[in-house]
């Protein structure tokens, strides 16, 4: 069984740790705890990663966040993984800081990344996981706001929550998008 994990993020290094990349960061620290590395490939840079006789394909989308879904849609029909087995790791204001939480389809939510994916694959009903960043930003400051680097407090609180993020997609990819939802949205 092959999986496409999508962690969305913006490339360069003015990007590297700001709320926005919150997809990149959880793939690498998958990538750095399982001695994968990513390769330069068409729209990302992807990582192959075995667990349980399931291959994730792993992409970081280097279309830049509003063009994901180029990427997305490329590596699906590439790797002929169907949408089923898709999982989009992404940022989301509307949920307080750390709180994850798994969908097996949505809106965009007027999240860019997500939007350009649902327009590419004409559909909505893939998985995402939602990462909280929280909305402590003034009025018309939200693209400052998700643009702009952890602060000390949530860099500290970072790795439990990126661990819990990587056991989703191992649970995603062995138990399906319900259990998972069931096992990983009730606990805090």
């Amino acid at each position: 069984m092959k999986y496409l994990i999508a962690g969305l993020g913006n490339i360069g290094k003015e990007y590297e740790n700001t709320r926005h990349n919150i997809g990149f960061r959880i793939l690498d620290a998958l990538a750095d705890a399982s001695n994968i590395s990513f390769s330069d490939r068409r729209y990302g840079f992807i990582g192959e990663y075995k667990f349980k006789s399931r291959i994730f394909i792993l992409l970081r989308p280097t279309t830049y966040m509003n063009l994901s879904g180029r990427a997305v849609n490329y590596w699906l029909q590439k790797e002929k993984i169907p949408v089923e087995n898709l999982l989009v790791l992404v940022d989301d204001i509307a949920l307080p800081f750390g709180t994850i939480r798994v969908r097996a389809k949505g809106s965009d939510g007027g999240h860019n990344g997500l939007k350009s994916i649902t327009q590419n694959l004409g559909r909505n009903d893939y998985a995402r996981l939602r990462f909280g960043i929280g909305d402590n930003f003034h009025p018309g400051f939200q693209v400052d706001y998700v643009l702009s680097d952890w602060d000390k407090e949530e860099e500290k609180e970072l790795p439990p929550l990126i661990d819990n993020c990587i056991e989703i997609i191992q649970s995603f990819g062995t138990i399906g998008i319900e259990r998972t939802m069931n096992t990983y949205n009730t606990k805090k």
